[in-house]
């Protein structure tokens, strides 16, 4: 059994190329899952450095690890040399979360459920079963909240129709709230939908941010839009809520499904539970006859949720809310409770209540 301390000592050991009588490179963030290690480097530039790398992954293959995901940042000045930044009895290096274990939502006693929504790619309706999600919760008495975490493609704040931004009281940022939900984003931030250049870092520290300097009040449950896929984010996301559970989406098609597998493989290596899968745009339904044509194919979610051991919650239609730019709470994403697919996601809703036990 490959331990996280074996994988700090070796590491250890492990030298820049050409500063072979120098320390060793200093880790961080050290996840081992059986013999799936990832962990991050720290570096004067935190830009990749291949040969270190090679390096790194010869020396942990060789105590037994299978597979390695390596990622670099810079170096605060702060992390000793010789993997100081990890010994082996200094318990987990909170990284961007330090300072925040006390803070009251953070805590594991707080009551509160942490829920990432995660995809394996992008384009399958990841944000869009956030919001709906989110919005349910909400109809059913829940206290909820969203931290759109995908620092790059933010999206909710015009899925829910938000056009107002968080304002200032007490030198913290009050969130905006919509359908019963209290949201905050990136998209907040950037004017005139202007990209967000940032490095790996620098996605950490907004996220903090996020927990740091906005009161959240009272909430029963969390939902992290994550980017799709398996970076920085999701393992900040471990980092600072390990507590938190995850809920996989997908399409039917068999590739989406196939990709989809690999964010569910990081929650199982990070120690995430699942709470299921919810496949999108299952369906079509025809207007007029109500016939479905399963237009990305069939069974795509069912077979994620088996290789995942976790439930299927939902098969939601392929669709739009049909929701007028006139209606005083006119958002283009979140369904009304009374449409079908409406139901579809209070019965996803309740069913992720069960799951939670709050």
């Amino acid at each position: 059994m490959l331990t996280r301390e074996q994988v700090i000592e070796a590491a250890g050991r492990v030298k820049r190329p050409g500063d072979q009588g120098g320390p060793g490179i200093a880790v961080r963030d050290v996840v081992v899952k059986d013999r799936h290690v990832s962990l991050t480097v720290l570096t004067p530039s935190g830009e990749p450095e291949a040969p270190l790398e090679a390096a790194l992954r010869e020396a942990l293959a060789a105590i037994g690890a299978e597979t390695v995901h390596v990622r670099f940042r810079a170096d605060g000045g702060g992390s000793g040399a010789g993997g100081a930044a990890q010994k082996a009895g200094a318990g987990p290096v909170r990284g961007h979360a330090a300072g925040l274990e006390a803070h009251p939502l953070l805590r594991p006693d707080s009551g509160v459920q942490f829920i990432a929504i995660a995809s394996g790619k992008g384009g399958v309706g990841k944000s869009t079963v956030t919001v709906n999600l989110a919005a349910a919760l909400a109809r059913l008495g829940k206290r909820v909240g969203i931290i759109d975490a995908d620092i790059y493609g933010f999206s909710v704040p015009d899925m829910m129709g938000i056009e107002e931004r968080p304002i200032i009281e007490n030198e913290r940022i009050v969130p905006i709230e919509r359908f019963g939900v209290k949201v905050m984003s990136m998209g907040f931030f950037v004017e005139d939908n202007s990209p967000v250049v940032w490095r790996g870092p620098m996605l950490g520290r907004m996220l903090r941010n996020f927990f740091a300097e906005v009161e959240w009040g009272e909430l029963d449950y969390m939902l992290l839009d994550l980017p799709p896929g398996t970076g920085d984010v999701a393992l900040d996301i471990h980092q600072m809520i390990p507590q938190s559970k995850e809920i996989i989406v997908t399409t039917p098609h068999a590739t989406a499904a196939f990709v989809a597998a690999r964010a569910g493989a990081m929650a199982v290596k990070t120690e995430h539970e699942i709470l299921g899968v919810i496949e999108n745009m299952s369906y079509y339904v025809c207007p007029s006859c109500g016939g479905r044509d399963y237009v990305f194919g069939r069974g795509g979610g069912a077979r994620l949720a088996e290789t995942l051991h976790t439930d299927l919650i939902a098969q939601i239609p392929l669709g739009v809310p049909d929701n007028h730019p006139s209606e005083p709470d006119f958002s283009p994403s979140v369904y009304k409770p009374e449409t079908e697919t409406g139901r579809i996601y209070t019965e996803a809703a309740h069913a992720i209540i069960a799951k939670c036990g709050v």
